[in-house]
């Protein structure tokens, strides 16, 4: 298997749903690391790495997102893998 680097924004009803921990539990059920934050336009943003298949199938979650999101529209960057964190967090 192959490392991968994504970067994620994500359109919706996505403040005020839980969609940041929700993205913090899926990634690390998924052992996939990085972030995710809120931006002030609305969107949720998130940088994962990890293997292939793990990161995929957070990419495939965060199109639906919790049950209480309402995703519009997700944008995916391919980004070189780096290998830069040990954990997934919640940015302020």
């Amino acid at each position: 298997m192959t490392n991968q680097r994504v970067h994620i924004f994500v359109k919706g009803k996505v403040q005020g749903v839980f969609f940041r921990q929700s993205t913090k539990t899926m990634a690390e059920k998924k052992n996939v690391t990085g972030w995710v934050r809120n931006l002030k336009d609305g969107r949720v943003e998130a940088l994962l790495e990890g293997q292939d298949v793990d990161v995929s199938e957070v990419v495939e979650w965060s199109h639906g997102g919790p049950t209480t999101a309402m995703v519009e529209d997700i944008q995916i960057i391919n980004e070189k893998y780096k290998g830069e964190f040990s954990k997934f967090e919640i940015l302020y």
